[in-house]
């Protein structure tokens, strides 16, 4: 239900709807009159507002009142937003109202979600603003009412049937046409974004070195799965059945995912290899040479999109005696799972989640497995985090509620970077309450624990550093009860049949397994383009929070990720499925706009604070 902001709304002043329609009804007004002290004031003095591609041509956060008075002196006139209104009526929490509004601006339609709180004087005023951009006003996809018609009634000068227009697009796109995105990486992000790119008629390639879309997650250990739920990680326009498995094993996500492919119709190359690519200021367009299954291809797409996956570059220690070590030694990545090492001893390097699924496994099937903690690791059970973590928005508890995955992602967007730790903190709290035992069990098996710099728990961890967890499905009991043996401290060297550490402990090893994690999305840039535009575009991932692995100064969005980079025309796609999911959108709306010759003048560009 779409509420107006007409004056006539039959409300009492106490009610949080009244309220929330009178809060908008002020801003629009100053918005339109281009009053932009007033807008401003509008705000309380430490205010946020996150803005997906409408207003700035970014994923960009304003911090209080001269960011905000800022990015509206340089963006209110282009915008020209108008019509904001409530989706459905506003709920209060305390004193905190909130809605999710709708909103026209020059060249689209958006839609977000808004908190207003009453000031000292009882005054309501804006807390938290999330404004997106949902799709390009004439540019529309064709779904819905909009959708292809399919069949082809009456007469046609066009005779194909869909089947055959579909593969003389295929026979041309790389070679007599070429495509304006060039999508690298053919796993969830990139295919996610191909689709969205197909529905809004980019013409656009998705290359993978794997031979078949899913492959990356086929090649994984068998014992592999999803540890977030199904709820959180649908893929666009074709959500998941409902009989989908909570946590999907990995070899049904790449049977899905090859299915999606197909269905979305998503141009996808697979057995392709880019060996070099660069970048014509002149003409603003990339070469990027391809090798597909052995042909030699130049391709020419103007935009450059890296969606290798922010856990797809291996990172390998260089550790002396790595030479002489005659066992078998290779990173998570490359682990098959346990079956070729019965009987053998294996020691695994690394204490997050691929080192608890692969010592889990291993010891399942009688293998003698050490696990090195090097460093303390945040914990968190899959059912507490279910429950109290994600269960208010992703879970059939939601659905029933008749939160959609829509309104879960705009409820999530919404809370700031810069407060998000504030509201993570007491789940957390109520995590380790409830699991006490659990956690007192792992740390008088001598298992390093920790909740993150601030106590703030696993998803904050996943933003600052994408690194330093697990999600308990089962490993933490076996390393409580000795099943998993432990071992701390950094590896100093390998022998020719051990693993020795820094304070001296030696242990056996037949195989060694390093689940040392990632390099950075950069390291991508780096081997296909240079480390020259690698170090100009910069580091990749975190918040700046200062926090470990997450050096300041303060960015307040995810560096360089989904939107444009200090490298023109390239940009960079990935994380969890969920994000594939959401921020696909903004990604693709940009680069359409820019497509259809759109202006997209950018406010706020992220400055580099460090090198790849």
């Amino acid at each position: 239900m779409t509420q107006t902001l007409e004056p006539e709304t039959a409300v009492t002043a106490d009610d949080p709807h009244a309220r929330m329609l009178a809060w908008l009804r002020r801003f629009e007004e100053a918005l339109t009159t281009r009053d932009i002290d007033r807008a401003v004031a509008e705000f309380h003095t430490d205010s946020y507002w996150r803005d997906l591609v409408s207003f700035t041509w970014n994923i960009r956060t304003v911090e209080g009142h001269e960011p905000i008075r800022d990015m509206l002196s340089a963006r209110l006139d282009d915008t020209a937003p108008t019509g904001f209104t409530t989706v459905e009526p506003a709920t209060a929490e305390g004193d905190v109202v909130s809605a999710f509004i709708e909103f026209d601006t020059s060249v689209g339609r958006g839609k977000g979600h808004v908190r207003i709180s009453p000031d000292a004087d009882g005054v309501d005023r804006g807390w938290t603003l999330l404004t997106t951009l949902r799709e390009l006003t004439g540019h529309e996809e064709h779904q819905g009412e909009l959708r292809d018609l399919g069949a082809v009634h009456g007469q046609s000068t066009d005779t194909r049937s869909w089947a055959e227009r579909k593969a003389d697009e295929d026979r041309q796109l790389g070679r007599t046409v070429q495509p304006y995105v060039l999508i690298v990486g053919g796993g969830q992000a990139g295919i996610a974004l191909g689709a969205r790119m197909r529905q809004l008629g980019v013409p656009t390639i998705v290359v993978d070195r794997h031979q078949r879309p899913g492959d990356q997650w086929r090649s994984r250990y068998k014992s592999l799965c999803l540890h977030d739920p199904v709820w959180y990680d649908h893929l666009p326009y074709l959500p998941f059945p409902d009989n989908w498995p909570v946590f999907a094993p990995k070899d049904k996500i790449a049977d899905w995912l090859e299915f999606y492919t197909q269905v979305m119709e998503v141009p996808y190359w697979g057995s392709t290899t880019c060996t070099s690519a660069t970048y014509d200021e002149r003409t603003e367009r990339w070469t990027v040479e391809v090798d597909r299954n052995g042909e030699r291809l130049t391709i020419t797409p103007t935009h450059l999109v890296l969606a290798t996956g922010m856990s797809g570059k291996a990172h390998v220690p260089t550790l002396p005696g790595q030479d002489v070590f005659t066992g078998e030694q290779h990173h998570s990545s490359a682990h098959p799972g346990p079956d070729g090492y019965v009987g053998k001893r294996v020691v695994v390097i690394g204490s997050n989640n691929s080192a608890h699924d692969i010592c889990k496994a291993l010891v399942d099937n009688g293998i003698d497995t050490t696990m090195v903690q090097r460093s303390s690791t945040h914990i968190v059970r899959s059912e507490s985090l279910m429950d109290l973590g994600l269960g208010d928005l992703y879970s059939e508890r939601a659905v029933a509620s008749g939160v959609t995955t829509e309104k879960a992602d705009l409820i999530f967007a919404s809370l700031p970077y810069r407060i998000m730790h504030e509201f993570q903190k007491p789940i957390y709290d109520a995590i380790r309450e409830r699991d006490k035992e659990f956690y007192q069990r792992l740390e008088a098996a001598g298992f390093d624990l920790d909740f993150g710099d601030d106590d703030s728990g696993l998803f904050m961890k996943y933003l600052r550093r994408g690194s330093g967890y697990y999600i308990d499905v089962g490993a933490s009991d076996l390393i409580a009860d000795g099943t998993i043996a432990l071992a701390h401290g950094q590896v100093e060297r390998l022998t020719e049949n051990s693993v020795i550490l820094a304070d001296g402990t030696e242990l056996p090893a037949d195989v060694v397994v390093y689940a040392t994690g990632y390099g950075s999305m950069n390291g991508w840039a780096a081997d296909l383009i240079g480390q020259e535009v690698a170090d100009t575009v910069g580091k990749v991932w975190g918040l700046g929070s200062a926090t470990t692995k997450d050096p300041g100064p303060w960015e307040g969005e995810q560096r360089n990720m989904w939107k444009p980079t200090a490298q023109p025309n390239l940009w960079f796609h990935g994380g969890n499925l969920h994000q594939s999911r959401h921020y696909s959108l903004y990604l693709a709306l940009q680069l359409k706009a820019r497509h259809v010759g759109i202006p997209t003048p950018v406010y706020g560009m992220q400055q580099v604070h460090h090198l790849s």
